[in-house]
């Protein structure tokens, strides 16, 4: 099952330009799925949840939620991580520091977690 996980003011997504032109700026580097407001969910949810706790396999993850995952991948080893990560993707060091970019960018503007498969 494929899973792909989009940056959302709302459940339907309703991303507003200037949430856009912030992701465009930041440059994020993750495995895309539909542009850089998004990411190939299921290269990196096992890693994810091992970090933060959440599972990606929901259709909405709330603004407050994102921040809790931000900050908890932030705080974590990102070596160590990606050394430590059993996944059937591997993911490098350089991953989940972007995956703690991308919830700190989704965090900071307010944004909630669309998941879709």
């Amino acid at each position: 099952m494929g899973l792909d996980t989009l940056a959302g003011r709302t459940p339907d997504i309703a991303l507003t330009e200037a949430d856009r032109e912030a992701f465009d700026r930041a440059k994020v580097l993750l495995c895309e799925c539909e542009g850089d407001t998004s990411f190939r969910g299921k290269v990196y949810a096992e890693l994810v949840e091992d970090v933060t706790g959440v599972s990606l396999f929901e259709e909405w993850i709330p603004p407050e939620v994102v921040r809790r995952m931000a900050a908890e991948l932030e705080r974590c080893d990102p070596v160590e991580v990606a050394a430590g990560a059993e996944c059937r993707y591997h993911v490098s060091p350089f991953e989940v520091v972007e995956l703690g970019r991308f919830f700190r960018l989704c965090a900071d503007r307010g944004l909630g977690l669309v998941g879709s498969w």
